[in-house]
């Protein structure tokens, strides 16, 4: 068993233009994946632009530093679509836990990640202090499909017990 360093939650906020799967629309849900764990958000009917808001929490071991996060389109009567995916390097957002930041203003931002060739960022991403927490506020680019983005904020866990990121 590898090291546990801590719970990563993924707040899957939104999608936006999303790819048309169905006539006029599509039926999108996202599915992250991160080594073995794979979690899923609920289906939003017609909805190319839809609302998520909902947390998928995923464990963080030491050698895995990015996950995939692939948005799909439910269809009930045939395999469901694929609407693109993103892939996430969240080694600077581990590296911005792992300084043990304390009592700066809410607000503070740590590390800006300008998006490149090599990234899924659509635009920079910044990972700030807010409220004694570290978070990231993302919005990824999918790829493999002619549209869409996805809009998420990633927060991290502490486990009693766990080893932790120091």
């Amino acid at each position: 068993m590898e090291d546990l360093l801590g719970l990563l939650r993924i707040h899957i906020k939104r999608g936006v233009n999303l790819a048309v799967r169905d006539v006029s629309t599509s039926d999108p849900y996202v599915v992250v994946k991160m080594g073995k764990q794979k979690l899923k958000t609920r289906v939003i009917k017609k909805d190319v632009n839809p609302e998520w808001n909902e947390e998928l929490t995923l464990s963080v071991t030491d050698p895995i530093r990015s996950f995939i996060l692939t948005v799909y389109d439910h269809d009930t009567f045939s395999k469901d679509d694929k609407m693109g995916d993103a892939e996430f390097d969240i080694s600077p957002y581990i590296e911005a836990i792992k300084m043990n930041l304390e009592d700066l203003p809410s607000g503070t931002i740590i590390t800006r990640i300008k998006p490149c060739r090599t990234n899924c960022l659509a635009e920079e991403s910044c990972i700030t202090y807010e409220n004694d927490k570290v978070v990231q506020d993302v919005v990824l680019r999918l790829r493999n499909v002619e549209c869409g983005e996805v809009e998420i904020q990633l927060q991290w866990i502490k486990l009693p017990g766990s080893k932790g990121v120091s």
